[in-house]
């Protein structure tokens, strides 16, 4: 057979690979009609093809982190060579590596239970929710926001000049529980600073993607009630901590009257927030109106204390591993 490259005349070179290409879609096309005549005669051979045909994702290509329990958390692993992850023996794991997983271990079993120190599931955190000097409007919209969604929050205008451990000094006084901060740059917000009183830890998001309800196509309006919290994906320890914090925020008791629920589905490191309200339409159809608003969260700091030493800090290098996550 001549080859596409043999040809030298442009004209006959497109016309042969015009009828190459469609020789190949009437075989596929033909085979594809084939399959589908025999699984519908056995509808098993589909199973088998759909559950062999995994596509590969960044998600399922992710490099193994030794913080996550992948038994506990049935995670499917694609290592670069073959999709059945090896497991390592735990009499060849080096006596080092032990050391600092079991360090690693109780600073972050410390960072869970500073975080629920004085705390009640049953009622609501006492929360300050404050933003940086000279905020303009797009911070005090975001945080009107952030005020319907925690039960009990109260905003603090922030004066000229008043520091952050002055600003916790000002809570720890009142017995509040959490300093959240708002921070806003050339109109844009930026990130978000949420710190457990009175001793820490501090955590520090970057901010994107915000979109306030009136913005929501077909938007609900969000009632006082009390939401249901689903947080979804967060595997390893970091992540747990992570998690934990946002569960530090909301009451364990949520009113089933309200329906409504929030969502923090972390994917890739990135953190997305959703509210919505259930609709039940009859007895089997359940729909989901969303309420608002939305944004998009990334861990960049967890500090121990009251801003002061930094456990873990998101830096650049770690943007060039892309199949290493995280939370």
């Amino acid at each position: 057979m001549v080859e596409l490259n043999d040809i030298k005349n442009k004209l006959k070179r497109q016309e042969l690979f015009g009828k190459i290409k469609h020789e190949k879609n009437k075989e596929r096309h033909k085979l594809r009609k084939q399959r589908e005549k025999e699984e519908s005669e056995n509808p098993e051979l589909r199973e088998k093809r759909l559950k062999e045909n995994v596509p590969n994702t960044i998600d399922n290509m992710r490099v193994k982190d030794d913080s996550i329990d992948w038994e506990k958390n049935n995670v499917v692993v694609q290592d670069t060579n073959e999709i059945e992850i090896k497991e390592e023996d735990e009499e060849n794991v080096d006596a080092e590596d032990e050391e600092e997983e079991e360090e690693s271990s109780e600073k972050i079993d410390e960072l869970i239970k500073l975080l629920k120190v004085g705390l009640d599931n049953q009622t609501p955190p006492k929360i300050v929710l404050t933003t940086n000097t000279n905020a303009k409007k797009m911070a005090y919209e975001f945080a009107n926001s952030l005020m319907q969604i925690f039960p009990d929050v109260k905003f603090v205008k922030r004066k000229y000049g008043i520091t952050v451990k002055e600003m916790c000094k000002f809570c720890n006084n009142r017995g509040y529980d959490f300093l959240i901060i708002i921070n806003e740059d050339k109109k844009k917000i930026t990130g978000l600073t949420v710190i457990k009183l009175p001793i820490g830890p501090s955590f520090y998001f970057k901010i994107s993607s915000y979109v306030n309800s009136k913005q929501i196509v077909g938007h609900g309006n969000a009632t006082s009630h009390v939401p249901e919290l689903i947080l979804n994906n967060f595997q390893t320890k970091l992540g747990k901590t992570v998690g934990s914090l946002f569960q530090a925020l909301f009451p364990q008791n949520p009113d089933i009257v309200g329906r409504q629920v929030i969502t923090l589905h972390n994917q890739r490191d990135y953190i997305f927030f959703r509210r919505h309200r259930y609709i039940f339409r009859n007895e089997e159809r359940v729909g989901l109106q969303e309420l608002g608003p939305q944004f998009t969260m990334k861990l960049r700091r967890l500090q121990k204390g009251l801003k002061e030493d930094v456990e873990w800090e998101h830096k650049r290098e770690m943007d060039k591993e892309k199949k290493k996550f995280y939370l």
